[in-house]
């Protein structure tokens, strides 16, 4: 199974996070590649590890969790793209509770290791 670099993988994720909203916050949307997200290591690694048959309800939470935040993120990016930066601005607190949550998982996931 590819091991997850758990604190990496946080790290990445809250620096895109951050570099994402101040990019709408600032209405910079051209000095932000808005589609980065697409090009996430973590998602790489989660279909590893699914492709290596993990199964467990912890793990399955974790990918639906980051789905959802890509999910999101795709959306904001859409809305923003097609001129509707208003309709992109109200998802933006969806998209930092997903983000929270991603972190929330990915923790869970560092305790399970523990154990």
């Amino acid at each position: 199974m590819t091991r997850i670099d758990i604190d990496g993988a946080i790290r990445l994720h809250n620096h895109w996070r951050r570099q994402f909203i101040n990019a709408f916050a600032g209405g910079d949307y051209a000095d932000m590649p808005l589609s980065e997200h697409c090009g996430c290591t973590l998602a790489q690694a989660l279909a590893e590890a699914q492709g290596a048959g993990i199964e467990s309800a912890d793990f399955q939470q974790l990918v639906a969790v980051h789905d959802r935040f890509h999910a999101l993120a795709r959306d904001i990016v859409s809305l923003s793209n097609n001129g509707l930066g208003d309709a992109a601005d109200l998802l933006l607190p969806e998209l930092s509770e997903a983000s929270h949550q991603l972190v929330v998982e990915l923790d869970k996931l560092r305790e399970y290791r523990a154990n």
